[in-house]
């Protein structure tokens, strides 16, 4: 693999926590090695359990590695030795449940995270993400005035907002009917490349992985068995 040009680099990870009897370990990952361009949108897909959310922990730095490196921008983030702290890694998340914040409006939901700029600042930036994802009009709307796609939405613009280095998806529509589902697969991927986002999702739909993702990654039991483009796995597992 060429880390040069890639945004993240994992490379031979392996991961594992005590055992429920407190007896040995269990292995959640093991040797999995993918690497992202800038822009790119890759998928982790799998059942619950393979392992797919350890993951996306292990890479905001919350999960201690048993071997292997993992790189954001060419520079090792995480490792055996060296264990960079979750703030200092650009990292934005969106979650199942989309973690708005239900006494803050739309506007000062996605400005929350940019404290480190004056009020003004972050109205403004606030507003500009908010006109990307077409929600201008929702600005002064509180989240449980809004359907489950523009929630996600606002989640989506609220992790962006910080012009993080990548954006981590875990699960997005596990809890939208299938309908809505289909439809804002395709709208988060457009944001995501009309924006040159990198991102890593994990998702156990496969219509939901071969929808957004450039490269989708197929995990069983902590490995990822094959790591391609949509086309490439579908017509030759």
């Amino acid at each position: 693999m060429n880390s040069i040009r890639a945004l993240l680099s994992i490379k031979q990870l392996e991961i594992d926590y005590p055992s429920r009897d407190g007896q040995g370990r269990v292995t959640a990952v093991k040797d999995l090695n993918l690497e992202l361009a800038q822009g790119e949108i890759g998928c982790l897909l799998g059942s619950s359990g393979c392992g797919k959310s350890t993951v996306l922990r292990a890479i905001c730095g919350f999960e201690p590695l048993k071997t292997g490196e993992i790189f954001l921008r060419d520079k090792v983030v995480s490792s055996v030795i060296v264990q960079l702290p979750p703030n200092q890694r650009k990292i934005g998340m969106v979650f199942q449940d989309f973690a708005l914040f239900p006494h803050l409006n739309v506007l000062e939901n996605i400005a929350f995270g940019l404290q480190h700029l004056s009020s003004s600042q972050r109205s403004s930036v606030a507003m500009n993400w908010l006109k990307r994802v077409s929600l201008a009009d929702k600005a002064d709307a509180y989240p449980h005035e809004l359907s489950g796609g523009q929630q996600q939405r606002v989640a989506l613009a609220r992790a962006m907002a910080p012009e993080p280095d990548l954006i981590l998806l875990d699960e997005p529509f596990s809890s939208l009917d299938i309908e809505l589902r289909e439809r804002l697969a395709g709208e988060m991927r457009e944001i995501l490349k009309t924006n040159n986002i990198t991102a890593l999702l994990v998702t156990h739909d496969q219509f939901e992985a071969f929808a957004i993702a450039d490269k989708v990654g197929v995990m069983t039991e902590g490995k990822v068995l094959q790591w391609d483009i949509p086309y490439q796995l579908y017509h030759k597992p």
